[in-house]
């Protein structure tokens, strides 16, 4: 029985060892393309450049180059957090009915439907920003018709256009945030609400609950993770976002910060300030991404 028991010892040895070989090829990556790349922009963030034009940098742990994120850009930070917000919130207020209908009213259709929602992404993101300049150009379809309607005058009013003009603004800016990423609210928010039971939301109507109701009491808090999920994948790219700043708003007069740190990297050549900006919205990223999921209530992303 000894002998049989030392055997069993050395075939389950190597299994011990099996979880961590399993993960180490995760590990490894994590390694080198998340903390490696992290170190060295770390790195570059606190050095200097040794002569103005240069690329060179020299390590001297300059933390001064983190106060220019708040005393220089400021304003782009703020800038690119408020488009970034208001795109969140209008993906997912335009992207829940949606998912919602298609989860719960498409039946046979329901496939179709959300290969139409997957569609955008055939073509390139640039192409779909650039084919927005011509909707929103002084002489496009989406003027002509609100000045068909006479309403030019309604949307001056309620900001969704500035002197009878969309294209060169925030709101076009945030028109086109809201357009590229609205996919990534609503695909989250379908797979949540698709696994809630019909049964209960029957069960609420037995019970002489109004669908209203049933929505804040059953439906909405099942889906709550999906929501969570589709704020952040609308939110943090968002925030990073330039491309529709360049092609539909004012980024001269208007910049954001993902255009900043673009220029300072590849035109100004100012790498410490680049990465030390670059260091600032990621933390405050997952500063504001840890808020909300303490606010929210929600980690479980299931």
């Amino acid at each position: 029985m000894a002998k049989d028991d030392t055997t069993d010892d050395r075939t389950l040895r190597p299994a011990r060892f099996a979880p961590y070989l399993m993960t180490l090829p995760g590990l490894l990556c994590l390694y080198l393309f998340f903390l490696v790349p992290l170190v060295t922009l770390l790195k570059i963030a606190l050095s200097v450049r040794i002569e103005s034009g240069s690329n060179t940098v020299d390590f001297q742990w300059k933390w001064s180059n983190f106060t220019k994120a708040f005393t220089d850009f400021g304003p782009h930070l703020g800038r690119a957090f408020i488009y970034a917000a208001i795109a969140t919130v209008v993906c997912v207020v335009v992207a829940y009915p949606i998912a919602y209908f298609i989860a719960f009213k498409a039946g046979k259709w329901a496939n179709l439907l959300l290969g139409l929602v997957m569609v955008p992404f055939f073509t390139s993101f640039l192409l779909r920003t650039i084919a927005w300049q011509s909707l929103f150009a002084d002489e496009g379809p989406v003027l002509g018709i609100l000045r068909s309607l006479h309403l030019i005058g309604v949307t001056d009013a309620l900001h969704l256009t500035t002197s009878g003009k969309i294209m060169n603004t925030p709101q076009a800016v945030i028109g086109g945030l809201i357009y590229n990423f609205l996919p990534f609210a609503l695909l989250p928010i379908y797979v949540s609400l698709e696994k809630v039971e019909v049964g209960l939301i029957e069960a609420a109507s037995d019970l002489y609950s109004s669908f209203g109701r049933a929505f804040r009491s059953v439906i909405f808090p099942l889906s709550l993770p999906g929501v969570f999920a589709g704020t952040l994948l609308t939110f943090i790219p968002a925030s990073g976002d330039f491309i529709n700043n360049e092609l539909l708003g004012n980024a001269s007069r208007e910049p954001v910060i993902g255009g900043v740190i673009q220029s300072q990297f590849l035109k100004a050549g100012n790498f410490p300030t680049a990465s030390a900006i670059s260091l600032v919205l990621m933390v405050l990223i997952t500063v504001a991404v840890l808020i909300y999921a303490k606010f929210l209530g929600t980690e479980d992303l299931a």
